[in-house]
């Protein structure tokens, strides 16, 4: 990611643009030139005053992809006067997906940061990304936020994305909020959709803000709360006169019995059949939302703007702010637990919760402070490693723009330059009182291609990008398989790993290809045999001469196991670590398809030697050759590797995936009710070899509800056309 650096004073709004973050020069020209990569010049003052922890508000945009998110976001941004601009997807020129690949593909891949100041408070949008391929986007925006503001469009079903976002917000324990956007469009439905999501959440789900439908169109919303309606144009809402709408008794009847329903006293009153006034339904909305029993609902839009600033302002005044969420819990180095309060005098504890690689600021570590304060001046101890390092430059950020800063205060967010302890889940802390918070919980990679590099001699350079955006994503994971030698790159699925091949071209100059990995294959004998094994080399001084004779032997362990029944001295004791030597060396290769053999047990029971011409080498050769002299009488055969697969999948689709399991040669185990509502867990067991596809089918099928596990558990017999698969790969491989 490319990021734009701001420099603010009193006099003027510059930038630069130089890789070496010095001044371009007085040539004016020469300047024009140098700032022509920047796509837009700055003309609002990105400058933020101080805020404390009661007055700041951080807030995780999540939801389905395609459903408004981020034209939700510009339009807050827009309003709040913190963009000059009203970003547009379509235009490229939104102040949330300012990568060069967002831009290309139209859609949020990572978290974007940015504040904005409304009503005397700081608000922290995080914009986290829609498609299930970047998903751990929405963990790293949950992990720094107090509040989740869960996206859907007018006229959508319960969608994926926002069943997604509930329960990550319900890991983290948040606040949500959930904003119907789309209102404006064509034969919309903000109603189906609230009942929609009212059907799967229940009673917590509370309007607040609805529209008035005329001719499919909002035409004006209406604040349930206040009880006052507005109309909009280009964001600026007018009062009307409140309309009629059979609706509104409804919605209200919803919102006054759930405001009641958080507060004995309201309870009471509104029992007794007394109006709730406008300050105790205020008051009684935002108590829900801070005790998780209310989650409100705004209608807006966000490419029109209408009742944004009503969503804005219920931000203000009923998301949680950092102080009254309460702190957290850490552990010590003990493991004891650590209370830790959002206290700007306390000790110092924050959370890296984002990390990114920028080529000319470096190393970017996104940190939420939860007490104290970070000054340049203060070390950074990390609780990890349990070691200090200088504070780098501490910086504020809004999309790719940045402000120097002096503090990061209690409750805030923002970011600390070049320093490289620190990484993703990482704690920075007081030395005097150390603590571990809580990480960033990603979900684990589910689909895994091997590396071909385009060009020969640049695998160090593959693996060196990979491990940069590795820093950036840890859900992207780079390992190497000595096995097979293949080098493995793993992600949530097919787009975020053409996302990284599209990175590693981009901004490391390598390209690569991915395909199926090899199967760690085994090989194995089912008789026992006995073989001779005879090395005899004359050259004309002193010569090599080992013989051997080898019982070969399955049994059920993976280790050879060697054991010697030689009597009367007819191979000397001295040589048998030679012949256990010489058999370690030649089970790595087996007789089929050159997979290692396990299983094998070796019997050294006779056989002969020379005065002089025996030594060491000769008979590990010896051992070798009856290795190879036995292999092919005792009935080898393929060993495929099997894995326990646990997938939790939606009632509905249990079937198919059953039926998939067994197109698979999978063994259905057993199945049953997993811990969340509406899901099944089905326990199969399935040859590994068959499971490269799997994710993406079960996504497919379940519409990315689906998830599984999946881990070696043993090696059977492979299928006899299966182990003439693999023997005739081998052959061809061998070959080329």
């Amino acid at each position: 990611m490319e990021y734009v650096t701001i420099y603010v004073d009193s006099f003027a709004d510059r930038r630069e643009t130089a890789p070496t973050g010095k001044q371009t020069g007085s040539d004016p020209n020469k300047k024009k030139k140098r700032a022509a990569p920047t796509q837009q010049r700055c003309k609002e003052v990105f400058h933020l005053k101080a805020y404390d922890a009661n007055h700041i508000r951080n807030i995780a945009i999540a939801g389905h992809t395609g459903k408004g998110k981020t034209s939700l976001a510009e339009a807050m941004l827009y309003l709040a006067k913190a963009s000059d601009r009203l970003g547009k997807i379509a235009d490229g020129n939104t102040v949330m997906d300012f990568d060069p690949e967002e831009k290309k593909r139209q859609c949020s891949l990572s978290t974007a940061v940015a504040p904005l100041e409304w009503k005397d408070c700081k608000i922290n949008l995080l914009d986290a990304p829609g498609k299930f391929d970047f998903e751990g986007g929405v963990y790293e925006a949950m992990r720094a936020a107090e509040c989740a503001l869960i996206v859907t469009a007018a006229g959508s079903d319960f969608d994926v994305g926002a069943e997604k976002a509930i329960k990550a917000a319900d890991a983290r324990g948040i606040a949500k909020f959930f904003a119907i956007t789309r209102v404006d469009a064509e034969n919309s439905d903000f109603y189906k959709t609230f009942e929609a999501l009212k059907e799967e959440i229940g009673a917590k789900l509370c309007p607040v803000v609805v529209p008035h439908m005329v001719g499919g169109k909002a035409e004006s919303y209406v604040n349930l709360c206040s009880g006052k309606a507005f109309s909009y144009k280009n964001g600026k809402a007018t009062p009307v006169d409140m309309p009629s709408d059979p609706h509104f008794d409804e919605m209200k009847e919803v919102l006054m019995e759930a405001v009641a329903a958080v507060d004995d006293d309201l309870m009471m009153k509104y029992f007794d059949g007394e109006e709730l006034t406008k300050e105790e339904v205020i008051n009684g909305l935002t108590k829900g939302v801070e005790t998780g029993e209310i989650y409100p609902v705004y209608a807006c839009s966000g490419v029109t703007m209408d009742g944004v600033d009503l969503l804005l302002d219920a931000l203000v005044y009923s998301a949680p702010a950092p102080a009254q969420a309460g702190g957290e819990t850490g552990k010590d180095d003990n493991d004891n637990d650590v209370e830790i309060k959002c206290d700007p005098n306390g000790p110092l504890a924050a959370v890296c919760f984002k990390t990114v690689a920028d080529p000319f600021v470096g190393k970017m570590s996104f940190v939420k402070v939860i007490s104290g304060k970070i000054t340049a001046d203060v070390p950074a101890y990390v609780a990890r490693t349990g070691s200090s390092e200088r504070m780098g430059k501490l910086i504020s950020v809004r999309g790719n723009k940045q402000e120097d800063i002096a503090a990061i205060n209690a409750g805030d967010i923002g970011v600390i330059t070049k320093l490289n302890s620190l990484d993703t889940g990482d704690t920075i802390c007081d030395p005097k009182k150390v603590v571990h918070l809580d990480g960033v919980k990603f979900p684990a990679p589910s689909l895994t291609m091997a590396i071909v590099v385009k060009k020969k001699g640049e695998e160090d350079k593959v693996a060196a990008g990979l491990r940069r955006i590795m820093g950036e994503d840890p859900t992207v994971v780079f390992s190497t398989n000595e096995e097979t030698r293949e080098m493995l790159l793993s992600g949530l699925g097919e787009q975020q790993l053409d996302i990284v091949l599209a990175k590693l071209k981009s901004k490391f100059g390598v390209e690569i290809d991915l395909k199926i990995p090899k199967v760690a294959y085994r090989e194995t004998i089912r008789k026992s045999c006995s073989v001779q094994g005879r090395h005899k080399k004359q050259t004309g001084g002193s010569g090599q001469f080992g013989d051997v004779w080898i019982r070969f032997e399955p049994h059920d362990g993976d280790e050879l196991i060697f054991e010697s029944e030689v009597v009367g001295g007819s191979v000397p004791k001295n040589y048998f670590p030679a012949v256990e030597k010489g058999l370690q060396e030649a089970v790595q290769k087996g007789p089929l398809a050159g997979y290692p053999v396990v299983g094998l047990k070796a019997v050294l029971y006779d056989g002969s030697y020379h005065p002089v011409d025996s030594n060491d080498m000769a008979f590990r050769t010896a051992a070798k050759i009856a290795y190879k002299n036995g292999m092919a009488q005792a009935a080898p055969v393929i060993l495929e590797p099997i894995g326990d697969l646990k997938v939790y999948i939606p009632d509905a689709n249990l079937g198919d995936i059953m039926g998939d399991i067994t197109k698979r040669r999978g063994r259905v185990m057993g199945m049953g009710a997993a811990d969340e509502p509406k899901m099944q867990e089905l326990v199969a067991e399935v040859p590994m070899a068959e499971m490269g596809d799997f994710s993406t089918m079960l996504r497919s099928v379940t519409a990315g509800r689906g998830y599984f596990t999946l881990t070696f558990a043993r090696y059977e017999d492979a299928p006899g056309n299966v182990a003439q698969k693999v023997i005739e790969d081998a052959k061809a491989e061998a070959e080329e």
